[in-house]
């Protein structure tokens, strides 16, 4: 027996887990310190009206012989698939029902996804990024190349002829930098894409807080995008599923590599190694994309982004550079001073009890940047934003 020797090649240690370590360290050694969390994407508001009753009719329906469901169909039920085509629909985006897999969120897809792929594969990743686009990649041996995402081109970088790689991907709303793609910027990605024979793994699990108008929510905006990507999205921070677990990958049937259609070998591997998402959660699922379910989620990320705009108003008025803030609940900020980003993480911690997120954790290129999120509490992100604007006014 010889175990995957890839996993050795990780870092010890997941970022959120390490933050909340030294979080956990100080507030034991500070147990009477009042700790604000601007760190890791965790919502806090409820779920909506919407949803909770769906979820309890869903309960009821398990209590009886009629209503009762068993094993569910591993690729979702049609009653949630039919409203996320319609709401695709509405952004001019036609799927068919079989293109759309429902799961438990976005991050579990964009991790078992590369079962479908070589591990000869070269795969290109922004820098910054989320960490896990690059740790499952690792724990396969895949070649990683990077993007240079930085604070000249908006930390959004663009194609590189020079360049070739057989996985691209993109976040768009971004996590850790909150930059948003338009659909020019977009477009040159298919095309260099349908280019190098390259397929996009597009996570828009974001999409939801983009209010420009002019902003894509969807790979499938860009002409031509069908023949070369696949989309994750999520409801984690749409409809605060992240302790409900639910998500969606679109595979079209336009895309295909080496002949086969990779829809086909999704669905595949989809049920041989997964279940599906439990039936009360698909139906609390199916809520979100109601009329009703719309506007209570509506007014809750109108709740985060007001949070975000505590954050940027703040920012601005002592004069610290940032991005994000405006179509993305993350605001990812330069460190006073030169600071690295671990020392100022400990120096924010230490001095203003707030936790937020190191940028040097997303890779080389977030060194000297660090990220807040909006997902708090009212009330607490204004007394954080005063406890910073006060710290550094120092």
């Amino acid at each position: 027996m010889k175990i995957n020797a890839n996993y050795l090649n990780l870092k010890d240690s997941y970022l959120f887990s390490t933050i909340a370590k030294k979080v956990n360290a100080y507030t034991q050694a500070h147990p009477d310190k009042n700790i604000i969390r601007l760190g890791i994407g965790d919502v806090t508001r409820p779920l909506c009206s919407a949803v909770i009753e769906a979820l309890h009719n869903a309960v009821d329906d398990m209590s009886t012989a009629t209503g009762f469901h068993g094993y569910g169909p591993e690729q979702g039920y049609d009653f949630v698939k039919q409203p996320i085509q319609a709401y695709y629909r509405k952004r001019g985006v036609e799927l068919e029902l079989d293109e759309i897999f429902i799961s438990d969120g976005a991050k579990s897809d964009v991790g078992n996804i590369l079962d479908l792929f070589s591990k000869d594969n070269t795969v290109l990743v922004p820098d910054p990024v989320y960490p896990v686009y690059v740790d499952t990649n690792i724990m396969d041996g895949r070649n990683i190349l990077y993007m240079n995402a930085n604070a000249d081109n908006g930390f959004l970088p663009l194609p590189d002829e020079n360049v070739h790689a057989d996985l691209i991907y993109l976040c768009s709303p971004n996590n850790p930098t909150g930059a948003v793609y338009n659909k020019e910027q977009l477009a040159a990605w298919v095309q260099y894409a349908k280019e190098c024979g390259a397929v996009i793994l597009f996570d828009a699990a974001y999409e939801a807080f983009i209010s420009d108008n002019a902003l894509p929510h969807s790979i499938f905006e860009i002409e031509g995008a069908k023949d070369c990507a696949i989309e994750f999205c999520s409801l984690s921070k749409t409809a605060g599923f992240t302790g409900t677990r639910c998500g969606y990958t679109i595979v079209p049937h336009a895309l295909v590599a080496d002949g086969i259609e990779l829809n086909k070998l999704w669905l595949r591997r989809q049920t041989t190694k997964f279940n599906g998402t439990s039936y009360i959660v698909q139906k609390g699922a199916a809520a979100v994309f109601t009329d009703e379910g719309q506007k209570q989620i509506r007014q809750t990320i109108a709740y985060y982004m007001n949070n975000a705009k505590i954050i940027a108003d703040a920012l601005d008025e002592i004069g610290v550079w940032y991005t994000g803030g405006q179509n993305s609940p993350y605001i990812w900020l330069k460190c006073p001073n030169q600071m690295d980003s671990w020392s100022f993480f400990d120096y924010l911690l230490e001095n203003a009890n707030v936790v937020g997120t190191p940028g040097a954790g997303f890779g080389a290129n977030g060194e000297g940047f660090f990220r807040l999120t909006a997902f708090g509490d009212q009330d607490q992100t204004a007394q954080a934003v005063d406890r910073i604007k006060k710290l550094l006014a120092k």
